[in-house]
């Protein structure tokens, strides 16, 4: 156990993997926020980096998993249909994945957290944002901001899940559009983070370790998400956003 896991205990092991059943859960019910619930959870007992490690294969093996789960031509299309948003993000992703080693934790959180916050409260208080077509100027700066904090944190949902909401995306095509989005993010993530350091000997079998416990609470998630309707999904979304959202700003004020 020691020379598999060096940073972490047995108990803190197992703790983690408890925390990686819940996050694959909430993604499998929404689509996202497996990034943010597993950051708010394992920064409790370890750093920022070591959580961003841990949850870079998870997050590649789950969104291959909710892309793909109306087929292979289903994702293709959506991967066209949002070719900009993409290719912005992965860009922005790439080069903001540098700033980890040095970006303060506490500051991480905040600026996470704080516009999450914002965003779900809106929202869940009534005020929509409906977009009544595509931009491609809303379109790039969505993918700039979502590929910016996704190189910084691991976590690039927030305004991924604010964009396509905006759009009024159907929950099926929302959440297909999601695990193509997040899945082509998070090959960028695992190349970004080789080469930052934060993916390397002591911390990929950690990450590793991580993958069966998020598959497995994804696929509990997904049973719940096929039987709710449109109206249920979108507010478990904004509860979840501003769940974790409120965690993380706590973090960053009190540490």
């Amino acid at each position: 156990m020691d020379t598999l896991f060096p940073l972490l205990s047995p108990s803190e092991l197992v703790i983690a993997a408890m925390i990686a059943v819940i996050a694959g859960f909430v993604k499998g019910v929404v689509g996202f926020a497996m990034p943010l619930v597993f950051v708010s959870g394992l920064t409790t007992f370890m750093s920022a980096e070591l959580a961003l490690a841990g949850l870079i294969l998870p997050t590649l093996i789950t969104n291959v998993q909710q892309a793909l789960r109306q087929g292979v031509h289903a994702a293709v299309q959506s991967t066209v249909a949002f070719k900009i948003f993409l290719g912005v993000g992965c860009v922005a992703l790439l080069t903001t994945a540098q700033l980890v080693r040095i970006f303060p934790d506490q500051l991480m959180m905040a600026v996470i957290g704080v516009p999450v916050t914002f965003f779900a409260a809106l929202q869940l208080a009534g005020y929509q944002i409906i977009l009544p077509r595509r931009s491609t100027v809303v379109e790039v700066a969505a993918g700039a901001v979502a590929g910016g904090l996704g190189g910084i944190s691991g976590i690039w949902g927030p305004p991924t899940v604010a964009y396509l909401t905006a759009l009024n995306t159907p929950k099926q095509d929302q959440m297909r559009v999601q695990g193509v989005i997040y899945g082509l993010g998070a090959v960028a993530l695992l190349v970004a983070h080789v080469a930052s350091g934060v993916l390397r000997a002591d911390t990929i079998a950690f990450s590793v370790a991580m993958v069966l416990p998020a598959f497995i609470g994804v696929r509990l998630g997904m049973r719940v998400m096929d039987r709710i309707d449109q109206v249920m999904f979108r507010r478990a979304t904004l509860c979840v956003l501003l769940v974790a959202g409120l965690n993380l700003v706590r973090r960053a004020a009190f540490g």
